[in-house]
């Protein structure tokens, strides 16, 4: 095992705690960047480049015929292979947190449908569930099994904000573990079921799943409700015959006790798995293989990278696989650096580069880190969760590059926003309103107070007036502040200084009268 660090060259406080890595064809995406998308990436979808230690961000774009995918930070996702040609990888997006810390219930189907030289051409489909549908959650794990020719989504764990009669102003952010149920989908009838199997007794988040056919097993977690991390696992077979699925569950010996871990694929039958937590705030430093031969699982601890100091006294760490057999690990890095530098990132390399890519497993896990701008207490480090596979990396110079410092601050001129108590402007459905808009919502600045912004349609301005608003210099005010802007006192425009009248034109101190002639020159000349 190497380890390397890593130099991002640009939109390196894009990279926060919560972020997902997708693994398409030998080509990486960033998603879940921390905050809503700007103008310059309105996707929010970036390649990630990794060439010589030195890592580029380069935004991506979707196919006119896609819905809005916002920025979820720790959601599930997992491949799934589909049946038509031009969609025979896609990635399965469930649950995670929005930028407005709100958790989501809904699934998204990510596929490419247009690949260059230049750029990679997403789609992205949401899916309407009916039935027992998983409550909104994080920290927990999707995957696909395959059984008689059929597949179905496996969901599992997660946590959830506590129900809303029990959220009061000051527990308003506390989170409860979901139910231990086992919900089957069927992405194609969009049908969700749940089972209750007497083996799962908890509701374990941050866990590490591993599907292979019809069976997933379920590795470590942490339970909130008693603040343990037993040593778990689990094996959930799926099958899947003409009439109604059979779901069992075994409880396997010889498990781990870690939450947040990351787990990368070495080969076929054989995973890696790095970091986590034993306890709070106490990681986890030592590193497993996990192996399989003829359907038994085997768990061994193995040599252990060497570590830096600074990772070393790191209290928490994040990351995700990059496929290949590597590892994209980040820590916090001293305060007093830039932000910039607010985290290092490194490399952990679990094998060589020369591997079989075809691999027919795929791996999912939560990993690890606190994120900082929640108001909820540490919960594990806020995990996520991502996918697995051996893959290389076809970076490709040519893409248009995201230019961080053109922003402005998302956090006050966000247009991702509801301005007033009767905002209509729903991020998940909008479209646009005006022609003068084109990655975003037509908005105007009200001139009140320290000044916000606000959406022109919900104050019900004309385009025309909104071009003439936007090109001028005159202050604007919302219909809430209209009001009270009428009753302020201009200040009185001051007269313009006034030149003294020329009184006398004798020429002081050379004791001489001028001549009428001369003070008509003089005059003249003055005037």
């Amino acid at each position: 095992m190497s380890l390397q660090m890593i130099t991002v060259s640009n939109n390196a406080t894009l990279i926060q705690p919560g972020f997902s890595l997708l693994n398409f064809d030998g080509q990486v995406f960033f998603f879940g960047q921390k905050g809503w998308p700007k103008r310059s990436c309105p996707t929010g979808v970036f390649h990630f480049d990794v060439k010589n230690n030195h890592l580029k961000l380069k935004p991506a774009v979707f196919s006119k015929d896609s819905c809005y995918l916002p920025p979820l930070r720790y959601p599930a996702t997992c491949t799934f292979k589909g049946g038509l040609e031009s969609e025979k990888q896609q990635y399965i997006i469930h649950g995670g947190k929005t930028p407005n810390n709100e958790l989501s219930d809904k699934i998204y189907v990510m596929s490419v449908v247009c690949k260059n030289n230049k750029k990679v051409t997403f789609r992205c489909t949401e899916r309407d569930l009916v039935g027992d549908v998983p409550e909104a959650r994080y920290g927990h794990s999707i995957d696909v099994v395959y059984s008689r020719g059929k597949s179905m989504g496996v969901v599992f764990g997660g946590r959830s904000y506590i129900p809303s009669a029990q959220r009061i102003t000051e527990k308003w952010n506390s989170v409860a573990d979901c139910l231990p149920h086992v919900f089957l989908v069927d992405f194609e009838f969009g049908c969700s079921t749940s089972y209750v199997l007497p083996e799962l007794q908890d509701g374990l988040s941050f866990h590490v799943s591993i599907v292979r056919n019809d069976t997933i097993y379920i590795l470590g977690g942490h339970s909130l409700a008693n603040n343990v991390r037993p040593a778990n696992l689990y094996r959930i077979r799926v099958d899947l015959p003409l009439g109604s699925p059979a779901v069992n569950c075994t409880v396997l010996p010889r498990g781990i006790s870690v939450s947040s871990a990351i787990l990368t694929q070495t080969n076929n039958d054989e995973f890696v798995i790095v970091g986590g937590y034993q306890l709070d705030n106490q990681k986890r430093m030592v590193c497993n293989i996990i192996s399989f031969e003829d359907n038994k699982i085997e768990i061994r601890e193995m040599e252990t990278p060497d570590w830096t100091p600074d990772i070393k006294h790191s209290k928490i760490w994040f990351g995700s696989n990059m496929g290949n057999g590597s590892i994209f690990l980040g820590i916090p890095g001293d305060n007093k650096q830039a932000l910039s530098e607010t985290y290092y990132f490194y490399m952990l390399k679990c094998m060589e580069d020369d591997v079989n890519e075809d691999q027919q497993t795929f791996t999912n896990s939560q990993t690890s880190t606190e994120d900082p701008g929640d108001s909820t207490p540490f919960e594990d480090s806020e995990e996520f969760c991502f996918s697995a596979e051996a893959n290389s990396f076809d970076g490709d110079d040519e893409f248009d590059t995201y230019n961080e410092d053109d922003e402005e601050d998302e956090s006050v001129t966000g247009y991702w926003i509801t301005c007033c108590s009767t905002c209509d402007v729903d991020i998940n459905t909008w479209v646009p309103f005006y022609s003068t808009e084109l990655n975003k919502p037509a908005m105007i600045y009200c001139s009140h107070g320290d000044g916000h912004w606000v959406h022109a349609q919900c104050m019900d301005l004309a385009e025309h007036t909104l071009i003439q608003l936007s090109e001028g210099s005159n202050k604007y005010y919302c219909n809430g502040h209209v009001e009270i802007a009428r009753a302020l006192q201009t200040p009185k425009r001051a007269p313009p200084l006034k030149k003294p009248p020329l009184k006398s034109l004798h020429k002081k101190g050379s004791g001489k009268i001028l001549t009428p002639a001369k003070k008509s020159f003089l005059r003249r000349l003055f005037d």
